[in-house]
Formats: structure tokens, C-alpha cells, sequence
């Protein structure tokens, strides 16, 4: 019998990667904030490091593409204290904002029920997140980052999202459709296509997926009030002539990019008006019958994949 060469698992010092928690690991979890994002089943984009609440500063403010809304994270390379809860509570106040993130070391007991406790409290658009920051090396390889949750929102469940939990308000039977909808095309992105890291369908006529340059610029599928869908490039920064530049920049290639989609595509900008698109659209509503739902989730894979694939290379030569 061949006994097989295996190598050690073992944890490593967060300090040896990050020695300084303000100028080491702060700008490594602004510049990969997709991986909390992964872990947390969003989207993540960054907005802002070191982030002025008054006379105080948050950690990493970001935004939840996939509902538009913002989270806060608030970083401890030590064992969490009185002093970071009374932080969290002060930044989600002065944010107003929906997801509220703590990733720290160690997360001592009464800190964690602290977590557990506002989750019960608030309401479902409130989250408080409470995750634990790892570093693990496999033999002599570099050490990798990993991210544990220890508190979670009551109706989170990272591998089974799509049930709707007994104390969720009820949504209309539209909201429903949405939801229902949303919630297979996301699954698909994920888990065949590693497009996106959304777990939750929303009861909402749009949806906003991570580039990975940032917020400004993202993928969306929606439904519009004219019975149509889209899949489009959506540039939403707040300077509405970095907008325009992006815009114009991309234009500059519109007869390849036309072509390469193999269709032409809607290219949407006006004067005076801050955000800016590129789609392509087909009939489509959410009130459709099974069968047409079905053909417009199948479209709507088909062309954000390729919009990836024919916008992703001149984005990253513009913004990356």
C-alpha cells in the first residue's frame, strides 16, 4: 500500500501578512473586496476607505450592487472590544446602512451575542455580520485568506437562500415572480458560470452585477415598463463627465462591438444627465407565461456572458 505524501494544514499569524492594521490590511480588503463579498453572498464594490463619520473614520464603506444599498466594515486584527462595537453602531448610524460587517481576529462570546441580539431586533433590511479573519498555509505555500461567520441575520442561509423565511413580510405576487426569477438566473451565473457572487433573488425589476472596477461601472439586467429586457453596461459615477469620457471612450470601438455582439446595441447617453448605458434589449415581462420566463433567463446568460467577454478587455485597459 502507497502511503500518500500529504502536506500540513496550519494557521498563520494575521500579522505576518498584515503588520499594520490601517496600512497594510485595510488597503488589501479595499482591493479585494470581492472575497468578503463571496463570503457574505453579495457583490461588493468599494466606495470609500477610511470613510468620515464626524470626527471618526470607517474602516471600508461599500455598496451591495445587487440591492443598491450600503455596508459598512469595520476591521480588528485583535480580539473584538467594547470599543469597535460602540464604532459599528456610531458608522451604521451615520451610513444608514443596511448591511453592517465586523470582521475581526477573534470574536469573544458577548460580542457575538451582541450581533445575534440586533439581528432579532431590527428588521429584515438590517444585517449585522460578524466574521472572523483567517490566514491558513499548506506546507510551504503562501498563506491564503479565509473568512468565517460567526453572526449572521436570522433569514441567512449561504447555501439555501432562496427560502423565504416564516417572519418575512409578505411581498405582492409580482415581488414573487421577480424573486423566483431572479433567484434562477443568479443561481445559474454562480454556479455554472462563476459570474457573480449574489446568493439572494430580490423582489425588484433589475439587477446589478460587479465589473470589479468599483461601483461606477456595472452589468444590469432589468425589466422595463414598455415590456422589454435588458442586459446592458450601466456607468453610474458621481462625475458626470468621467461618465461621458467612459462612454465616449468605449464608443470609439461601437462598429466592432456591434458586430462582435452580433447586433447592434442601444447606446444610451444624454446630455446633461449624469449616468449612462449600453444595452441591448428584446420583448420580454415578468408576467410572461413559464416558457418565454424561461427564454429570457436563457438570454439574459447568454449576452451577460458575453458582454463580459467583449466589454471586460476594454474596461480593464480604461479603468482597471
Amino acid at each position: 500500500m502507497t502511503t500518500p505524501n500529504l502536506a500540513k494544514i496550519e494557521r498563520v499569524d494575521l500579522r505576518e501578512a498584515w503588520p499594520n492594521e490601517a496600512r497594510d490590511f485595510t488597503p488589501w480588503l479595499a482591493e479585494n473586496i470581492a472575497e468578503l463579498g463571496e463570503a457574505l453572498g453579495m457583490d461588493l464594490a468599494l466606495q470609500e476607505r477610511e470613510a468620515a463619520v464626524g470626527g471618526y473614520s470607517l474602516d471600508v464603506l461599500a455598496t451591495d450592487l445587487n440591492q443598491n444599498r450600503p455596508v459598512i466594515i469595520e476591521n480588528q486584527l485583535e480580539a473584538t472590544n467594547h470599543d469597535h462595537l460602540g464604532k459599528l453602531l456610531t458608522y451604521a448610524a451615520g451610513y444608514d446602512a443596511n448591511v453592517i460587517v465586523w470582521l475581526t481576529r477573534d470574536f469573544r462570546d458577548e460580542h457575538r451575542q451582541a450581533l445575534d441580539w440586533l439581528n432579532q431586533r431590527t428588521g429584515e433590511d438590517t444585517q449585522f455580520f460578524g466574521v472572523v479573519v483567517e490566514l491558513w498555509r499548506i506546507g510551504d505555500s503562501l498563506p491564503a485568506p479565509h473568512f468565517s461567520m460567526v453572526a449572521t441575520p436570522n433569514d441567512w442561509r449561504k447555501k439555501n437562500v432562496s427560502r423565504v423565511d416564516s417572519e418575512t413580510p409578505p411581498v405582492s405576487a409580482r415581488g414573487e415572480r421577480y424573486r423566483a426569477f431572479y433567484q434562477s438566473l443568479i443561481d445559474t451565473l454562480r454556479e455554472e458560470h462563476k459570474f457573480t457572487n449574489a446568493r439572494k433573488g430580490q423582489p425588484q425589476g433589475w439587477y446589478n452585477f460587479a465589473i470589479g472596477y468599483g461601483w461606477r461601472v456595472t452589468y444590469a439586467v432589468r425589466f422595463t415598463w414598455d415590456r422589454r429586457v435588458t442586459v446592458e453596461i450601466y456607468i453610474d459615477s458621481p462625475s458626470s463627465d468621467w461618465n461621458r469620457w467612459l462612454f465616449d471612450a468605449l464608443r470609439e470601438s461601437q462598429d466592432e462591438i456591434d458586430s462582435t455582439m452580433d447586433e447592434p446595441l442601444y447606446w444610451d447617453y444624454v446630455e446633461n444627465r449624469k449616468s449612462c448605458r449600453i444595452a441591448l434589449d428584446r420583448p420580454g415581462s415578468i408576467d410572461d407565461d413559464d416558457a418565454s420566463l424561461a427564454g429570457t433567463h436563457d438570454w439574459m446568460v447568454e449576452n451577460l456572458l458575453k458582454f463580459k467577454q467583449v466589454f471586460g478587455p476594454r474596461l480593464a485597459e480604461l479603468v482597471g
